[in-house]
């Protein structure tokens, strides 16, 4: 069975040729995590391959991710980040897809002033050429699915992908299913797709996460296995890579065999177009 992780972050240390943003976040790891460490991991837990996701605090530029898939193409491939404020971001949508190794873009809503940029008017275009391009876009919105609402309303066959149930991040057990409702709305848009990622981020227990099942069992209802990708966002992972592997592999028990199948592996080679065989 194909394992694919649905989103890792990965980056270099910091340097003085290559220094960060100064608006940075603090790093879920002070000295990097390299592409070597990362398949140390993904070897040991039984994992295929992963989808790098270049984290918010080393910047908008994505040349050292596309290196990495390019070193190990059968291993990784990156969701970028775009800076949709740029002067040439028409010019870098509409080629987007045409970088070697990338898959679709990362767009992180969950500060400011991202998050006006969803009700603002100003990311029309963007929504508008996603849709015409059927380039998928990865949509953090922890805890506001609903204001995905009104872009999906003008381009209801956007591909939309959200991280983490769209849970807010550092929330737990109920708490970080409050807005769940939001979420599920969204399963009338054929092209939305969930990522049951970072899932032991969320609980309040321990292995295999108990307290988790009756969401977990919604969104599944909702949106079926088809629809779903696991990943587990490692670098701020709460759990071992194995537990959160395992939790879908044999901790979920309303899952079928051809259910595990899509949702560890077929579904992320779907929505994201990249073959099962390279």
């Amino acid at each position: 069975m194909l394992i694919a992780d649905a989103q890792v972050h990965l980056w270099p240390p910091e340097s003085r040729d290559k220094p960060w943003p100064s608006f940075s976040r603090t790093p879920h790891r002070p000295n990097g995590f390299s592409g070597e460490e990362m398949l140390a991991e993904m070897d040991a837990a039984g994992v295929d391959r992963a989808i790098i996701v270049p984290p918010t605090w080393a910047g908008d530029n994505n040349d050292w991710a596309l290196a990495l898939a390019a070193k190990y193409p059968t291993r990784f491939a990156v969701v970028g980040r775009f800076d949709a404020k740029a002067p040439d971001a028409r010019h870098q949508l509409a080629q987007w897809l045409e970088q070697r190794h990338m898959l679709g873009v990362r767009m992180s809503f969950h500060v400011k002033p991202f998050i006006d940029w969803l009700s603002d008017g100003s990311l029309d275009w963007f929504w508008a050429e996603c849709d015409r391009l059927s380039l998928p876009v990865m949509a953090l919105v922890p805890g506001m699915a609903d204001r995905l609402r009104p872009v999906l309303a003008r381009h209801p066959a956007l591909k939309i992908v959200i991280p983490h149930m769209a849970c807010p991040l550092d929330t737990h057990g109920a708490e970080a299913f409050a807005g769940l409702d939001q979420l599920l709305a969204l399963a009338r848009y054929k092209n939305v797709t969930v990522m049951v990622s970072s899932a032991p981020c969320f609980s309040n227990e321990a292995y295999p996460f108990a307290d988790l099942y009756p969401y977990l069992r919604r969104i599944y209802d909702t949106y079926g296995p088809r629809r779903l990708l696991w990943g587990a966002d490692l670098s701020r992972l709460t759990s071992t890579y194995r537990e959160c592997l395992d939790h879908f592999r044999y901790g979920l028990d309303f899952l079928t065999a051809e259910d595990k199948e899509w949702i560890l592996g077929h579904s992320l080679a779907q929505t994201f177009n990249w073959p099962e065989g390279g």
